[in-house]
Parts: C-alpha cells; sequence; structure tokens
C-alpha cells in the first residue's frame, strides 16, 4: 500500500520509501511521461501547462499522477497552479544512475 504525504502547503508526494524500482520503471516506461521527466530535468519546476506534450488535458492529468504516485515528482499547489518538480535528489539516492542512464538513452532516441 502506498503512503501519502499531505503537507500544510497542499502538497501531496508519495514518501521515498514507497517507491520502488518496478514503479518507476513502470511510470518511465511511457514515451509522454518520458517527455515529462525530461522536460522538468531541463528546465526544474513548471506547471502542468508548462510542458508541451501532445495528450488531452484529462490524459496529461493522468501521466503527471502516474509520475507523483511512483515517486518521481512531487507536486504542490500554488493557487490554482500545480507546480511539478522532479524528486532527482531521491531518485538518486535510491537508484543511483537509473535517472540519468535513462534520459540520456531517451535524448540519443530522440530525432
Amino acid at each position: 500500500m502506498d503512503v501519502v504525504q499531505y503537507q500544510s502547503t497542499m502538497s501531496v508526494e508519495l514518501t521515498t520509501e514507497a517507491a520502488s524500482l518496478e514503479d518507476v520503471l513502470h511510470a518511465l516506461s511511457d514515451p509522454v511521461r518520458l517527455r515529462i521527466v525530461a522536460t522538468l530535468a531541463e528546465s526544474g519546476e513548471l506547471a502542468c501547462g508548462g510542458v508541451d506534450v501532445p495528450v488531452t488535458k484529462s490524459t496529461c492529468t493522468h501521466h503527471f499522477r502516474v509520475l507523483r504516485e511512483a515517486g518521481i515528482i512531487r507536486q504542490r499547489q500554488v493557487g490554482t497552479t500545480r507546480l511539478n518538480e522532479l524528486r532527482r535528489a531521491e531518485l538518486d539516492s535510491s537508484f543511483p544512475g537509473l535517472l540519468d542512464t535513462i534520459l540520456h538513452a531517451a535524448a540519443a532516441d530522440r530525432p
């Protein structure tokens, strides 16, 4: 069962203990989610609308939820905007080199 923390800033994030390698790899196996992660890795914290992906808003929401529940991103609510940040330090601590390897391979596959 996943452990979810609710913080006073209206953030919802998965604790690092709940992130499993299987969940992380599953989340990163989708090209849209991989593009979201690559964009966050390059740009830092962004709103959901700040990531250019070729899907509907509801599908984009689904992809962000999968990434959040896998422990890959952290989301926080600021007014009506949901900001997303890559949890690079936590991922690198739990799975050293995994994120860099996947992002490097994904960049090599782009035309």
